[in-house]
């Protein structure tokens, strides 16, 4: 699994002129993306590593200070790009594999007691964000 969590003041998702996701106030946009290697484990895995992150502001975490996360589905996250000018998607888990693994991540944050808006899998997404600093990583499990 693959993640860019960046860290926001506010961030939400449109799909279809509707917002479907959002959150209001600073905490982290999450771009997941899921391998096609990818299990049940690493779904647990990475919803406690997004959820401890430490790049709020003191670096502190969602964990310490109740901050929302708002996860959007990206298998275009696992593009290779090394040959030619096309996108290859052979990494990118399929669609039936990587729905279950994006639900086990937002339902393991929520079990952690994390507040988690998302996005639509699948959807066509208008994805805006306010970036904070801006501050973004690379989480990988």
């Amino acid at each position: 699994m693959r993640a860019v969590a960046a860290r926001v003041t506010r961030a939400s998702v449109t799909v279809d002129g509707v917002v479907v996701g959002e959150i209001a106030e600073p905490g982290l946009l999450v771009l997941l993306g899921v391998h096609r290697e990818d299990t049940a484990d690493q779904a647990t895995t990475m919803a406690r590593k997004l959820h401890e992150l430490r790049i709020l502001n003191d670096e502190r975490s969602c964990a310490e200070v109740g901050a929302p996360l708002l996860v959007v589905s990206q298998f275009t996250l696992y593009g290779a790009t090394r040959k030619g000018r096309r996108p290859s998607w052979v990494d990118a888990a399929p669609p039936e594999q990587a729905r279950p693994l994006v639900e086990a991540t937002v339902a393991a944050l929520r079990e952690r007691g994390a507040t988690v808006a998302t996005g639509v899998f699948g959807a066509k997404m208008a994805v805006e964000s306010v970036n904070d600093g801006p501050f973004t990583v690379l989480v990988e499990v």
